[in-house]
Formats: structure tokens, sequence, C-alpha cells
């Protein structure tokens, strides 16, 4: 039985974390959870560099990071957990990178697109949901903020733009969720997408 590979992705704060988690929780032996970066020893190792707000990193660099961290992940845990039949469950994958990098960072989406198609052997999700919200709301909610937080407004405008032209230009694989609901509510309408495709 082929595997179905399911990603989480929207601003931050937008809730991904929750209902990755909720996901995975409501699959139960289905489901393997990844998070990005990490998820193997290399990529928890990327993600501390990332992550740290002391560190200055030119955006093809940060860029590559993502990338490498990605490859890790795909080879070592999502490629075999597709083959072997299970829903993977990710918070976060390549989308944002596009958004991010490509976008926020003026690297390019078709470049970044390219890094990570070779980065992970061109592997798309099956389902992508953009959990939309407001961005004040979202910069509302509790968290530990990180280097890309600590940008302000602006960077997360650059990425909500781009997360919605990715999400109007394949709208087969996006789902739209409205994330400022409270999470069981958002919970239902992400299983009822899985139910109706991994049925």
């Amino acid at each position: 039985m082929a595997g179905l590979f399911v990603t989480f992705e929207g601003v931050d704060r937008a809730g991904k974390t929750t209902q990755a988690r909720m996901l995975r929780d409501a699959l139960g032996e289905r489901a393997v959870a990844v998070r990005e970066p990490g998820g193997t020893p290399a990529g928890e190792r990327i993600r501390e560099i990332l992550k740290d707000g002391s560190i200055d990193l030119d955006p093809r660099s940060e860029a590559l990071l993502f990338a490498a961290a990605r490859a890790e992940l795909v080879e070592q845990v999502i490629r075999p957990a597709l083959a072997d039949g299970k829903v993977v469950v990710s918070d976060r994958y390549l989308d944002s990178s596009l958004a991010y990098q490509g976008e926020a960072r003026g690297l390019g989406v078709d470049e970044v697109a390219r890094v990570n198609g070779f980065a992970t052997g061109d592997l798309e999700p099956d389902i992508t949901f953009l959990l939309e919200i407001d961005l004040a709301a979202a910069a509302a909610r509790s968290g530990e903020a990180d280097r890309f937080e600590d940008e302000g407004r602006a960077l997360q405008e650059q990425v909500r733009a781009a997360y919605d032209r990715l999400a109007r230009e394949n709208p087969e694989r996006w789902h739209r969720i409205d994330a400022a609901r409270p999470a069981e509510e958002v919970h239902a309408d992400v299983l009822a997408v899985v139910a109706g495709v991994a049925a």
C-alpha cells in the first residue's frame, strides 16, 4: 500500500505544530510525524544553526542548510515510511523554503525549487494544509520567538503572500484552513480532508 505525505504550512504561530501533532495522534500507528528542519541527527544540528539568532547567515547559506536537512529527512525517514504505507505528517516542508528563502529572501522561487528538487529527489506532498490567520492574531499567540519571527511583520507579510500564490497555483494539493478558530475545529477540517484521501 502506498503511503500518504501530508504537510502543514503557514506563517509563524499559525498552529502548524499543534495541528501536525493532533493529526498524528488521531491516526495513531499509521502516522509518522516529522518536523523541519530536524528529524534526523544531522537535521537537528542544522536546526540549531538555523534557529540561532546570533549567527548571521547569507540567504543562500540559509537555503542550502534547509535543503541539506531536508535531504537527510527524506532519505532516512520520509521515503522509508511512505514505502511502508505510513501517513507522514510534516510540520513544514519544501514550500517553507519557497516562501521564506525564495520569496522573502529574494533568492527566487524557481531557484530554490531547483535546489530542493535535487535535495528531495523531487518528492512532493500529497496534501498541503495552509493554515491561514491574521498576522496580528498569530503574533499574539504564545511561543518562543526565533530568528525568523524576530525579523518582524514585513517578513511575515512576504511569506503570507508567497503561500497565497503557491496555493492558488496548485489548488489540487493545497487546502486552505481558517486557523484563527479553536484548534479542535481546525483539526476536524484537517481530518476530514485526510480521511477523504486516505480512505
